[in-house]
């Protein structure tokens, strides 16, 4: 089985490196990608996934391994 790994980016999207099938609540699917970027701000017009809508909604996240607010 492939590694697949999922970062965090300061104030930006979750990036999934790996094959993984991203599927809707139904069990559709979208296309399977090698790296996707899964928004985390709620504001993307292309959910799940990010457009970059967080540079301008004025979204503030960047947790830390190991600390409380992880």
């Amino acid at each position: 089985m492939a590694e697949v790994r999922v970062s965090v980016r300061d104030n930006g999207p979750y990036i999934v490196r790996g094959s993984v099938q991203v599927s809707d609540s139904s069990g559709k699917a979208w296309e399977v990608q090698e790296t996707i970027a899964l928004c985390r701000c709620g504001q993307s017009s292309n959910k799940p996934f990010c457009d970059g809508t967080h540079n301008t909604a004025g979204f503030e996240s960047a947790p830390r391994a190991g600390t409380p607010d992880a």
